[in-house]
């Protein structure tokens, strides 16, 4: 495993080195040691089905499908605690702490350590050691860290002092780059709030005016609309929309559909609020005589059934593929006049949160998770728009700003991207020995967080969203 190039220049390495004996880890320092993870510490498995969130959710850990639980209640005697198991990616490591705690029996809890520090075992386990390390080992079609794998899994070991060193350096490293993730992630948020304020503006209020005039208002009759422009016409959806078209339920494969084949949409396709024709289902071909709705270019696909945030989550349909089909959870917009309304228009309406807060007030379900709407009372909605050539400046107007947002978001993704690449190098590189920080000093009167010509960098993106 050879240091990261940046690190390289940037850190120097140990003046000799040996090989481990490990052919994932290559080389270590020459006073390093290797040891099985059974000779450093004790792994304990938990016996608890299920866990409850206490603490404000201080101490996550992952089970069975990537869904996070929280533990149950924490003491005195344990450093550090990972996955044991299914589906969650091998070698996935949880919050490092001090604290005995009822645990899930897919976790592994590590205590009792001999001549190791807990954090420090915490950040070796903390990188995707285990996919190198394991791979081809596995027993099953999903990723599981069976506990011999896990005792037998090999660590390079320095002295207790230069453990301590290590940790130190990562402690305060880390904290710097999880606050540049986390400028970046709180970019991507206001850059979200601002593209559906943007969005909610143009489809209620019309377009920022060129002029400096206000545009005249009037009370549109419905409390959640509040105003709208003079000119604008109210209505129910149901005055718009001829009818809601859905599909019925087939047996399919779950892989999108090739050239020549029948696919079946999931209701993802719309859980963006774009659509994506490639979220579909092959259908088995004794099934096609029962296909029905398949997808119209220019139609807005609606979810009528999913959870709380996602029932009545819509996108518009801008492909045409005869070949892809609606199921009956998905449903179809037919409008009563082309002449009247632009659907573009429709759907960004169909985005905003008043509209969304009426679907969340209609929507009904035996469970909470799980919440349903009916057409009538999905139609009864109200909608307002001016003309169709003020729609049409509108939508302009909306897909060019929108752009702009989208091409900021993937900026601020990508950063994070590498930010976290970044992290993952520094600490793959600090407990393997690729780099030494034994005279690694904590700059004086330094603290975790973005240096000020950073935070001029976040704040120049900032600005050009306003």
């Amino acid at each position: 495993m050879a240091v990261d190039t940046a690190l390289a220049g940037k850190y120097k390495t140990y003046p000799e080195y040996k090989n481990s004996g490990v052919e994932w880890l290559c080389e270590i320092p020459n006073d390093w040691q290797v040891k099985r993870l059974k000779y450093i510490c004790k792994v304990q498995t938990g016996t608890r089905d299920t866990v409850n969130a206490v603490d404000g959710g201080n101490y996550p850990f992952f089970v069975r499908s990537q869904t996070i639980e929280r533990i149950n209640s924490f003491g005195a005697d344990c450093e550090a605690v990972l996955t044991a198991g299914d589906g969650v990616g091998v070698g996935k490591v949880f919050h490092y702490f001090d604290g005995k705690f009822d645990y899930h029996q897919r976790v592994y809890m590590l205590n009792n350590f001999n001549h190791v520090i807990g954090r420090f075992v915490y950040y070796y386990l903390s990188n995707n050691f285990f996919k190198v390390a394991l791979e081809g080992s596995a027993k099953s079609t999903v990723d599981s860290l069976r506990l011999p794998q896990f005792l037998n899994f090999e660590f390079s070991l320095p002295s207790i002092k230069t453990q301590q060193k290590i940790v130190k350096f990562l402690d305060h490293e880390t904290a710097k780059i999880d606050t540049l993730i986390d400028k970046q992630q709180q970019l991507i948020k206001l850059l979200k709030e601002k593209r559906q304020a943007v969005i909610s503006h143009a489809v209620t209020r019309g377009l920022p005016s060129t002029t400096g005039s206000r545009i005249p208002m009037r009370d549109s009759g419905v409390d959640w609309l509040g105003e709208v422009p003079e000119h604008w016409e109210v209505c129910k959806l149901k005055h718009i929309i001829a009818s809601l078209e859905s599909g019925v339920s087939v047996n399919a494969a779950d892989i999108p559909s090739q050239d020549g084949e029948y696919g079946v949409l999931k209701t993802s396709c719309v859980y963006t609020r774009m659509f994506r024709v490639e979220e579909n289902k092959t259908v088995i071909k004794e099934e096609y005589t029962r296909l029905k709705c398949p997808i119209r270019k220019g139609a807005i696909i609606i979810s009528r059934m999913n959870t709380p945030e996602l029932v009545g989550a819509s996108a518009l349909v801008e492909v045409e593929d005869p070949n892809i089909f609606l199921p009956d959870r998905l449903w179809q917009t037919v409008f009563k006049d082309d002449d009247r309304q632009n659907p573009k228009f429709i759907a960004f309406f169909m985005m905003i949160e008043g509209f969304r807060s009426q679907i969340s007030l209609a929507a009904e379900g035996a469970s909470s998770s799980m919440q349903n709407i009916a057409k009538g009372d999905y139609l009864s909605i109200n909608v307002s728009f001016p003309d169709l050539s003020e729609q049409g400046k509108i939508v302009d107007y909306l897909e060019k700003r929108l752009c702009d947002f989208t091409l900021l978001e993937g900026q601020a993704n990508k950063a994070i991207e590498l930010i976290q690449e970044r992290r993952t190098a520094l600490i793959s590189s600090a407990v393997t020995g690729k780099i030494d920080v034994r005279d690694w000093q904590a700059p004086q009167g330094s603290t975790a967080g973005v240096t000020s010509s950073n935070a001029g960098e976040h704040q120049a993106v900032a600005s050009t969203v306003t």
